[in-house]
């Protein structure tokens, strides 16, 4: 049997119609429910940010998460496949007509992503002052607590309604299915079995 972490919300629903397609059961959580039993299966229902650190510590054998949260927090984990879902960017945004100055001499940016931030910032040879922020970091640039945020960009329809709008994008995101590196050998067969059914759908998805 495998143990799948599941993060909440939308990516939960799209990862279990790929298992219906694949399997022909109703997987279904009932309400309120953080754990889904199957003949084949364990589904653990988590918050995005706990999937790869529950497939991290084998409390799950594999896992679907954003590539911008794996980048994030720099677990290690077999990255198996690119589902295509959740497409996104991580994107610098400023207020509207503001230009990103890599130049000026003190520079502070508000992010949840404060590892992903420094790292590009550090790629140019750009010293910032990371501001950590968990939610809201439109605010900051409003406020005048950063010049910039650093932020996943889906539409860009937050950005705007707070005229804020991207200056730069840092790295493109969707959703990859992960395994824990002793499960992956442990329990092979059963892992690649499931990862070759999922590319199956998802190149079928792009013929």
């Amino acid at each position: 049997m495998l143990t799948v972490a599941l993060p909440k919300g939308r990516i939960a629903k799209e990862t279990l119609e790929i298992f219906e397609t694949l399997f022909g059961d109703g997987f279904k959580f009932d309400d309120r429910k953080l754990i889904l039993e199957t003949p084949n299966f364990r589904f653990l229902l988590v918050r995005n940010q706990d999937v790869a650190t529950y497939v991290f510590h084998q409390a799950a054998d594999i896992g679907v998460v954003g590539l911008d949260t794996l980048e994030e927090q720099g677990l290690d984990v077999v990255r198996l496949l690119d589902l295509q879902r959740g497409v996104c960017k991580v994107s610098i945004g400023m207020k509207v007509g503001e230009k990103l100055d890599l130049t000026k001499p003190e520079l502070k940016v508000a992010s949840k992503m404060v590892n992903i931030t420094k790292r590009y910032f550090e790629e140019r040879a750009v010293s910032v002052e990371i501001i950590k922020l968990n939610g809201s970091v439109e605010l900051a640039p409003l406020i005048g607590l950063a010049d910039m945020i650093v932020d996943v960009v889906e539409t860009g329809a937050t950005m705007k309604q707070n005229g804020l709008e991207v200056v730069q994008d840092i790295m493109s995101s969707s959703t990859y299915l992960i395994a824990n590196k002793n499960s992956y050998v442990a329990k092979k067969d059963e892992v690649l079995d499931i990862y070759e059914k999922i590319n199956g759908i998802i190149k079928a998805e792009n013929d």
